[in-house]
Order: structure tokens, then C-alpha cells, then sequence
């Protein structure tokens, strides 16, 4: 009878109004008050103490390592963030692990740490291809963190001006889940190596709104202004069937990605051979 009680009160307590509208846990701990500085009192600084506290505590330490990480991210403390993270997630348990490397993924990128983002990026996309991630699950979250790992390990190969590797995730990306941003991404790492007959291709693919994207103004205007810089760039010679040199180029380019299509990422091999 007791114990019932307890859980009745417990129950009305999670049912607080205040505690709904701010989405903050009712109670009294360190946790507790550190989400309530965080999202109530708006006092970020003093979150980032009381999350220490809880993680000391014990109190809800897989929550408060990641919630204290990204809160330090919002006050410009990413470092700290990441040493954070890498000294204490030895703390939280296995099904944490994966949260606290998306909020890594992210730290790095803000730091420009594009090598260590890598190499995560990469381990990530391993796991989900093997099956591991997500407890060994196809879930339709593994499918989207996988297109998001793949987005975000072309956009750190730009960054390292690794254009080769680049091309390779953006294609098998775009294969996955074709959409005018990736195609302009893409598009720059073609123009990059000089490839403008096949920048062009893609480009031409957001302009006539072929793509998931192509509608937004911000995707059209990128691609309009990559395709300033390709135009120039060639010019077909005199009696050269312009039509029929683009269609040979496209049944070329989609034989290639049939013959390579699938759902899983296999790009490990094709990425090894173009990062150096």
C-alpha cells in the first residue's frame, strides 16, 4: 500500500504544470536544477555547474555529461566540451555511447577539428554498414544518421580540400538520398578537380528542379553561381552535338551508379584510394 503511494505521488509530481510547460523533471537534485537553470532560468553558466554536480553525484550522469556538452557548445566552450566528454563517458552506460559521439561530431566541426571529425565520422558509418550501430537494427534512424554521417564526412573532406573523397561520399550520398544541396556540394568538388562538363550535369539537375531542395531559393541561387563558374570554363567545339554529348555523359554516369547502387555504405575502399 505503501509503495503504491509513493508511485501515485511520484506520478503526480512528473504531472506538474510547471514542469510540462518548461519540459523540466520534477525533484530536487543536481540534475534537476541544472535543467532548470538551463531552460528556465536561462543561466547557462550556472547549468554548467550544477551538471558537474550531477555527474560527481552520480545523479543521471549519461544525461548530464551530454546535456552540460551541449550547453557548452552555446557559450563557446567546445573544447572544454570535447575533454568533457572523452574524460567521462567511461561513466555512462553503453546505450550513451552513441548520443555523446553525434554531440562529438558536432564539437569537432565547430573546432575545426576536421581530422579527429573524420575518423569518427568514418567509425560511425563502419558500424551502421556492419550492423552494430543501433543495436544491430535497420531502423529508420540508422538509415538517417547514416545519410547524415555521410553529408557531414563529404562536407569535412571540402574543408580539408580532399576533393577526390569528397566526389566518392557525395555520389554515394546523393545515391542514397538525392537533394540540391548535396548536388552543389558535389558540383564544387567536380569544379575543383576541373571536371566542368560533369559539374555542369549536376547543377543542371537543381536548376530544372529535378532534386528533393531544388525549390528553395537558397539551393537555386548556390547553383546558379556555380554555374557562373563553369560556364566560362568550356565551350563545346564547332559541330559538336551539344544534346547528344550530354546524354552519352548521363548514360555513362547512371551505368556507373546502377552498377553501384545499394542501400549500405560500402565507400571505405573507394574513400581509402582518393584521401591521400
Amino acid at each position: 500500500m505503501e509503495e503504491s503511494s509513493r508511485r501515485k505521488s511520484s506520478r503526480r509530481r512528473d504531472k506538474d504544470p510547471f514542469c510540462v510547460i518548461h519540459k523540466v523533471p520534477s525533484g530536487d537534485s543536481p540534475y534537476v536544477r541544472a535543467k532548470h537553470a538551463q531552460l528556465v532560468e536561462k543561466d547557462h553558466e550556472a547549468a554548467i555547474v550544477l551538471f558537474w554536480k550531477a555527474i560527481n553525484a552520480g545523479d543521471k550522469v549519461d544525461s548530464a555529461l551530454k546535456d552540460m556538452a551541449v550547453v557548452m557548445k552555446q557559450l563557446n566552450r567546445a573544447e572544454e566540451a570535447i575533454e568533457a566528454i572523452k574524460s567521462f563517458r567511461g561513466l555512462c552506460s553503453k546505450q550513451a555511447q552513441e548520443p555523446l559521439d553525434n554531440v562529438l561530431i558536432d564539437l569537432y566541426k565547430k573546432c575545426g577539428r576536421m581530422d579527429e571529425q573524420i575518423d569518427l565520422l568514418k567509425q560511425k558509418l563502419r558500424l551502421i554498414y556492419q550492423g552494430e550501430a543501433f543495436n544491430g537494427k535497420a531502423t529508420k534512424t540508422a538509415r538517417s544518421h547514416g545519410k547524415k554521417f555521410l553529408g557531414n564526412l563529404g562536407w569535412a573532406y571540402m574543408q580539408k580540400s580532399k576533393f577526390m573523397a569528397a566526389e566518392v561520399v557525395y555520389k554515394k550520398a546523393q545515391m542514397i538520398d538525392p537533394d540540391a544541396n548535396k548536388a552543389c556540394n558535389l558540383a564544387r568538388c567536380l569544379i575543383k578537380q576541373a571536371r566542368n562538363i560533369e559539374a555542369h550535369l549536376v547543377l543542371n539537375e537543381v536548376l530544372e528542379g529535378k532534386l528533393s531542395g531544388s525549390e528553395d531559393w537558397k539551393a537555386r541561387n548556390r547553383a546558379q553561381e556555380l554555374m557562373l563558374e563553369v560556364e566560362p570554363k568550356w565551350r563545346p567545339p564547332l559541330g559538336f552535338d551539344l544534346e547528344d554529348g550530354f546524354i552519352n555523359e548521363l548514360d555513362k554516369l547512371l551505368n556507373e551508379s546502377v552498377s553501384l547502387r545499394t542501400k549500405r555504405l560500402p565507400i571505405f575502399e573507394e574513400i581509402s584510394s582518393c584521401e591521400n
